[in-house]
């Protein structure tokens, strides 16, 4: 049986586009986003009609035909905490993501997107792995401060595949192994599989911070700065997400530039730059506790792992826990693109997303 995939992942400054033919890609595309663009929107949620537009014309320009679709899938955005795996996408998580987002984040609109494309062709929408999945165990949802528990958020999707990818490499089963995960792109979390679980993670804002997230920063300097009266609450949040880390400091959400400033002498490109790999370091050995250090590989991926400078300034410094694996590239469009095939070849169920029961998922 062949089947055409459409998979959509909605970044922060870009769309990225796939369509799969069975596990065969035959198109794949990156939309960018003008940022200024993208500011005349209040709202992620506003972006929809840009967004959705733009991927049917990427469509349209190469000659597929959206009516031969079998399914789309979409990034699983910000829900409340769901298992791995596949969902289907229907009219309660479209609620929950339009109208009461756990976080507003541009992920979000993979299902929405996914949704509105496949619902006139009579086909599936899904999502895979979706931000959200949680496997916490209970001693992780502690925070500090009652009422105000962790919660799991992370490149779950990129993470758990370059995790199965690894053990399979390794003629191994991801099952067996304990391994931790830093996923370093426009945000950076890192994550950690106890036999197949993931367990723990540091998020975007309890860890490193990125080109465009903060990250950890000190928390009575920030309640400061919220009650200063300087700052609305929405600017708060974009400090924090959109306009902190890399670009806060050099104006620049581009690794490679950065790279290339510290090439020309710049000084404080070469601190930023390292204190960025620093504070991705300082994550992977505190989860390395979680498995009380048996660690079988530290496995770096993302976009900026195809930086040798960033990898090799991580490397120096957790290469003492475990064996580095350097797997480069955000994925999630292959992932979303198989996971979905599996559902279709009937080799793994897709779940029905009911926020009643997402409490005794």
């Amino acid at each position: 049986m062949n089947y055409r995939i459409l998979a959509i992942n909605p970044g922060s400054t870009s769309t990225k586009i796939a369509v799969y033919d069975n596990d065969k890609q035959i198109l794949v595309k990156g939309i960018d986003h003008n940022t200024a663009d993208l500011e005349k929107y209040d709202r992620v949620q506003d972006q929809f009609d840009m967004r959705k537009s733009e991927v049917l014309k990427v469509l349209q320009e190469n000659n597929i035909e959206i009516n031969t679709l079998s399914a789309v899938v979409g990034r699983g955005g910000l829900l409340p905490p769901v298992k791995s795996g596949a969902y289907l996408v229907n009219d309660q998580m479209i609620d929950r993501l339009k109208n009461r987002p756990v976080i507003e984040h541009a992920s979000n609109l993979g299902a929405i997107i996914s949704y509105e494309i496949a619902r006139p062709l009579g086909i599936n929408a899904y999502i895979y792995d979706s931000v959200a999945v949680d496997e916490f165990k209970d001693v992780a949802r502690l925070s500090g401060i009652s009422g105000m528990d962790r919660e799991s958020l992370s490149h779950a999707l990129n993470s758990r595949a370059m995790a199965i990818k690894y053990a399979k490499e390794n003629n191994t089963n991801y099952s067996d192994l304990n391994l931790i995960v830093a996923h370093l792109g426009g945000g950076i979390t890192v994550s950690v599989h106890e036999k197949g679980k993931m367990v723990d993670i540091v998020s975007d804002d309890e860890g490193s911070f990125s080109p465009e997230r903060a990250g950890r920063v000190p928390c009575k300097k920030l309640i400061d700065r919220c009650f200063s009266g300087n700052y609305t609450h929405k600017e708060m949040l974009k400090m924090i997400r959109g306009k902190g880390g890399i670009v806060s400091y050099l104006n620049t959400v581009d690794v490679r530039a950065v790279e290339k400033m510290i090439s020309e002498g710049n000084k404080e490109a070469k601190l930023v730059h390292e204190a960025m790999a620093y504070q991705v370091a300082k994550s992977i050995g505190e989860l390395a506790t979680v498995i009380e250090g048996r660690v079988d590989a530290i496995i770096i991926t993302g976009g900026i792992a195809y930086s040798k400078m960033m990898t090799a300034n991580i490397k120096k410094r957790v290469e003492f826990i475990s064996k580095i694996e350097i797997l480069p590239g955000e994925n999630e469009l292959e992932s979303l693109s198989l996971g979905t095939l599996r559902v279709l070849n009937k080799e793994e169920e897709a779940r029905e997303y009911q926020e009643a029961s997402l409490a005794k998922a």
